[in-house]
């Protein structure tokens, strides 16, 4: 065979199979997410929240307004226990997250403590809102009469001093007896809270609606 021919010879090539790499991984297997009840083991979970005596008639009074929300949205089961003297609630098979179990004690706790239902029931809507609780004789020890005027200079007249701390502060506030609880997210607790310690420590209504603008101010600079 002549160079010519060779040359005008056409080669056929076959494509060679590409080799497996060693180092390749195989592929990540993909897991549905585990449900409430799964978590757990299939355990169900728990929680009780007090009644005390004040709260039996405006709980009897809403009870479909806290049970459609916690049954119906956040799929957990909750029943009045009479004997007890206490709501129980617990996780179900189809309940979405197990966090719905907590936010639901927390709004019955919420309301136990004398806020309203459409007040409390932003503890399931919401993730940074809590509630704090602090006693007038932890601010300063009064007894008597001195104790009598410091509620009357929270309040003010007709609520009106309170109000005005809400709304500055995007708050919800209970004054009940010796005892304050406000529900708002951590910032604005602090801020509701300067101002009623404030007007127990004695500081009259118009200093301390004063301080609340310039605060009120910096919080819509802020956000």
């Amino acid at each position: 065979m002549s160079a010519e021919a060779a040359a005008t010879m056409d080669i056929e090539t076959l494509p060679s199979e590409p080799k497996p790499e060693s180092n390749s991984l195989p592929p990540k297997p993909k897991f549905e997410p585990l449900k409430a009840h799964e978590m757990s083991d299939g355990r169900v979970q728990f929680r009780k929240v007090s009644v005390p005596p004040h709260r039996y008639s405006p709980l009897k009074k809403y009870w479909m307004d806290i049970y459609t929300p916690i049954y119906e949205q956040m799929k957990i089961d909750i029943r009045m226990n009479l004997k007890a003297r206490k709501v129980e609630l617990k996780t179900r098979s189809d309940t979405p997250d197990i966090s719905n179990l907590q936010k639901c004690a927390d709004f019955v706790q919420a309301f136990m403590l004398g806020f309203d239902v459409v007040d409390a029931i932003a503890l399931l809507r919401m993730d940074e809102l809590y509630v704090e609780s602090f006693e007038i004789k932890d601010v300063k020890t009064l007894r008597g009469e001195h104790l009598s005027r410091a509620i009357g200079r929270l309040s003010g007249k007709g609520g009106k001093t309170k109000f005005a701390i809400e709304n500055a502060t995007k708050t919800r506030i209970v004054i009940a007896d010796s005892k304050i609880h406000i529900l708002g997210s951590f910032a604005n607790i602090k801020i509701a809270r300067d101002s009623l310690c404030s007007l127990i420590l004695g500081s009259p209504a118009g200093k301390v609606y004063s301080k609340l603008r310039q605060v009120s101010a910096r919080l819509a600079e802020r956000f």
